[in-house]
């Protein structure tokens, strides 16, 4: 008798145990396949179905028409207040370029009654060349 006792205790089960028990059934392999073929036919009918509605959705739009309001006519050759966006920025900054170009390669005053000039950047560095830099006085 101790010995049963001991082989319960170590975790032992036997035969003659009435509340251990194992599935005695399999799993419902025809529900399963059933559920899975009515999840198939319930995707592909709501797939249809929002298909459908798309087309609706889309022929509906198609033959909307936009009312046409007096004033919205009249606004097609207004034009913007100032300041306006670029409408072709490369020729704009090509403009750009050339004006300053012409500038940096001209004479011409900067300030006539100061009597400042602009010289050409060729010719700014030739100048600079044959006078030089100028330099600090020393202290002594």
């Amino acid at each position: 008798m101790a010995e049963r006792h001991m082989s319960h205790a170590a975790g032992h089960h036997d035969d003659q145990n009435p509340a251990v028990r194992h599935e005695t059934s399999d799993v419902n392999v025809r529900g399963v396949l059933m559920f899975a073929l009515g999840l198939m036919v319930a995707t592909a009918f709501f797939s249809v179905l929002v298909w459908v509605l798309f087309e609706y959705f889309q022929v509906r739009e198609a033959r909307r028409v936009v009312p046409e309001y007096p004033l919205a006519t009249r606004q097609e050759t207004r034009v913007p207040p100032e300041p306006r966006l670029q409408t072709d920025p490369r020729g704009d900054l090509r403009a750009l370029r050339t004006q300053e170009n012409q500038i940096l390669n001209s004479y011409g005053w900067v300030d006539k009654n100061a009597g400042s000039v602009r010289i050409p950047i060729e010719e700014a560095l030739k100048l600079t060349v044959q006078r030089g830099l100028p330099a600090r006085q020393e202290r002594r």
